[in-house]
């Protein structure tokens, strides 16, 4: 296990690392090529930004996940989104979330998972973005509401990536999303790829779907309509009786080796997460590599983890990063490390939630 400080060097670098891929997956587009290298560029001051408030003993996340809906356009079988049963506290403004955004851009924060919920349900994010060019946003959407006047806005905004989840072949994607939906992204991937926007897949693992999701034919099926991304999300039981569904303890072994081979013989960019996160020391969430706002503004460990003492309607992203929760969480050590079913936080959610009645 690394020292204590030593994963903040491990990650910057696999960020590092990551868009230096990106460059060689682009290469054949010379536009795209121009984009990643600028990417680059901006990610390294970004990088900066963030170490020289690391020299003043504030740290600083590289990545944020923001959830901005909790609204969604389909009724997926298993959705953690959905099982969390959030208060009916409203949703944060335009106007709150991209004062949020700007703030994590001025810490240094670099890259912005879009989240929801369908984000799409909320289109005026692509406003909001649109501000943003030196922050890369990885957009996650069911795809259904990825229209072509959404394909022409997404055209100007190289640095929005739209990742379309999928759960495996049609049976599988339709079994769980609704009859129809497989074929509706195929057809959106092949459109995107004739209007020349880069985009991803994503694809939450399971016991069930590990071997199809990482071989070579599902991938290059894939590929072959110009997805060159892939986004794999380990499967966290949220709803009781899906425990069987996580990845087994030989599956998470081989994940790191898989991903490492596909990079090596497939020219696409693959991602785990959480990943293999013993390189890091445990867990990233709580804000040691990465942090979650939910739809209300509240600053979380993390999606599967939905327990918060602040939120960013009153206080700014900078004070809200040292809440109390999430310093307890990043300093308490064995409690982040992997567990059997790949996430620490929701497997110690009952710890988690007792340290919101000791404060």
């Amino acid at each position: 296990m690394p020292r204590e400080r030593d994963y903040v060097s491990l990650f910057n670098r696999s960020i590092r690392d990551f868009f230096l891929d990106a460059l060689r997956v682009s290469f054949r587009d010379p536009a795209m090529a121009c984009f990643v290298y600028q990417t680059i560029r901006r990610q390294k001051r970004a990088e900066q930004v963030r170490l020289d408030w690391e020299k003043r003993g504030f740290h600083v996340p590289p990545f944020m996940i923001v959830s901005i809906t909790k609204r969604c356009n389909l009724q997926c079988k298993g959705c953690y989104a959905r099982a969390q049963h959030r208060s009916a506290e409203a949703e944060m403004s335009a106007d709150k979330l991209r004062s949020v955004i700007a703030e994590a851009a001025e810490l240094g924060v670099s890259i912005i998972l879009i989240a929801g919920g369908e984000p799409l349900t909320r289109p005026e994010v692509l406003d909001i973005t649109q501000g943003f060019p030196q922050v890369i946003f990885p957009l996650f959407t069911n795809g259904m509401l990825l229209d072509e006047q959404v394909t022409a806005r997404l055209k100007k905004q190289r640095h929005v990536v739209p990742v379309i989840s999928l759960e495996g072949r049609q049976i599988d994607t339709d079994g769980r999303r609704g009859e129809g939906v497989y074929g509706h992204v195929l057809s959106t991937m092949h459109r995107l790829r004739r209007e020349g926007v880069f985009f991803g897949t994503s694809v939450t693992l399971t016991s069930r779907n590990f071997g199809l999701a990482t071989g070579k034919e599902f991938l290059q099926k894939l590929m072959a309509t110009g997805c060159k991304l892939f986004f794999y999300v380990d499967y966290v039981p949220v709803q009781e009786g899906t425990e069987e569904l996580a990845l087994t303890t030989e599956q998470r072994a081989a994940e790191p080796e898989i991903m490492l081979a596909l990079h090596k013989e497939l020219p696409g960019l693959f991602v785990a997460f959480p990943g293999d996160e013993e390189m890091y020391g445990g867990c990233l969430a709580a804000g040691r590599g990465f942090v979650h706002v939910s739809p209300e503004g509240r600053l979380e460990p993390c999606p599967f983890s939905p327990f918060s003492d602040v939120s960013l309607k009153d206080v700014p992203l900078k004070e809200a990063l040292q809440s109390q929760l999430l310093r307890t969480i990043r300093e308490s050590g064995a409690h982040l490390g992997e567990t059997r079913g790949g996430c620490a936080l929701w497997e110690r959610r009952e710890w988690v939630g007792s340290l919101l009645q000791t404060e």
